[in-house]
């Protein structure tokens, strides 16, 4: 599939699913080695969840979503006392996602 602008990020649509139309849909989405395959079928997940995702330098991460002219979308970083830094993003069901760096 193609590339499109989701939140200010450029992913990868790779396929999706929907078993007729108006029923939810099932997608899968990837930027770099990240994929992720997100559903509206109600039961699959619940709102308000959160997903971790390790990313190799969260400070350029927030460099380019800040540099986005949307205005929902302005991300702090926070440095956490367990490890590196953290950036988090609110999804509109309120399940969040939380891109971290590792100190290893």
């Amino acid at each position: 599939m193609a590339q499109r602008a989701v939140g200010g990020r450029s992913l990868t649509f790779r396929w999706e699913h929907r078993f007729e139309p108006g029923l939810p849909l099932y997608v899968q989405v990837s930027r770099g080695a990240a994929v992720l395959h997100l559903s509206g079928h109600h039961g699959d997940c619940t709102p308000g969840s959160a997903i971790r995702i390790a990313a190799a330098d969260v400070g350029e991460l927030h460099r380019e979503l800040t540099a986005k002219p949307y205005p929902f979308l302005k991300p702090g970083v926070e440095h956490m006392p367990w490890g590196g830094p953290e950036l988090a993003l609110t999804d509109p069901f309120g399940s969040r996602i939380i891109f971290y760096e590792s100190k290893s």
